[in-house]
């Protein structure tokens, strides 16, 4: 497997992968968050390609930014507003940018969790 930052969610509501959740992954520095790449989840709960890979992944500290109540809502679940999720950041460091980090979120309208996986 390839170094970099990769993704998928998966919707324990539902019981299936989470399709077109927008995720947008930042650089945090001391000048603030910088945006390095913003896209949807396809049918699987997966991007399409790493968030980030090659130069351009480095050591630092980083954060996903998980837009889960428009897909709530996209999927017909009712939400109040506002919901009790709307986004969900998961902020984590990188290390060692000689190996690969994957980043998986687990939703539910009132909850979530997060680890490392491989």
């Amino acid at each position: 497997m390839s170094v970099g930052i990769t993704s998928h969610v998966l919707d324990i509501h539902s019981g299936r992968p989470a399709g077109n959740v927008k995720i947008e992954l930042f650089r945090i520095q001391k000048s603030g968050a910088a945006l390095l790449h913003s896209d949807y989840t396809n049918k699987d709960g997966r991007l399409p390609a790493p968030m980030l890979s090659g130069g351009d992944f480095t050591t630092g500290t980083y954060e996903i930014l998980f837009h889960v109540g428009d897909y709530f809502r996209s999927q017909g679940v009712e939400l109040p507003e506002p919901a009790f999720l709307e986004q969900v950041p998961v902020r984590f460091g990188i290390a060692n940018a000689a190996t690969h980090y994957h980043v998986p979120l687990l939703i539910a309208p009132w909850g979530y969790n997060t680890y490392r996986g491989s």
